[in-house]
């Protein structure tokens, strides 16, 4: 050993010369693309993850992939995608969809309008919307555009094509499945 040389170890190794100025971080990013660049040399493919030996009950030319650093579809999934593929999978997408308008109704359209006005039915992409008061329903019908625009971004195109938007209703003097037609009880208001 000189004296110019500082005093290592037996068992370390300097790095080589083009890497002697580099640490931490740096130095190791530079030694692992140095090793993928000799891995793509020989062929070998880099950055999907390592492979196993076949197992030993199937074919030979059947390989299991284990998980790299990269994201894949082995992964936890989030519950929301999770349950889309599921309904995409199952074709439950359109009655997602059609129970979306009516589970996120406050959110796409706004407390001040959920305040007075909430779906009742969906049948054909009819959407039945009942409001409060007379008053309110005439603003509905007014702003029935933007409303319609506002339902086709949150839960998508297509779902809701119209709104039949109702005022309150008046009493009714039917009782159960069967009644006779005409004016009323006439002696009571007549």
């Amino acid at each position: 050993m000189t004296d110019d040389e500082p005093d290592q170890p037996a068992g370390d190794t300097a790095p080589p010369a083009h890497l002697a100025g580099m640490k931490g971080m740096d130095l190791v990013r530079r030694v692992l693309e140095e090793a993928r660049g000799a891995a793509r040399v020989q062929g070998k493919d880099v950055g999907r993850g390592r492979t196993s030996p076949a197992p030993r009950r199937s074919a030979p030319t059947s390989r299991r992939r284990w998980s790299g650093p990269g994201p894949d579809h082995r992964d936890p999934q989030l519950l929301g995608s999770a349950t889309s593929e599921l309904a995409k999978s199952r074709g439950w997408s359109t009655r997602v969809a059609e129970g979306a308008v009516f589970g996120r109704w406050r959110a796409v359209v706004g407390d001040q309008i959920a305040a007075h006005a909430e779906p009742t039915s969906l049948h054909e992409g009819v959407l039945t919307v009942a409001a409060e008061s007379t008053a309110w329903a005439t603003q509905l019908r007014m702003v029935q555009a933007q409303i319609l625009a506002k339902i086709a971004a949150a839960v998508g195109d297509g779902v809701v094509t119209s709104l039949k938007i109702t005022g309150p209703v008046g009493p009714s003097w039917r009782k159960g499945p069967y009644s006779v037609r005409g004016r009323g009880p006439r002696d009571t208001y007549g």
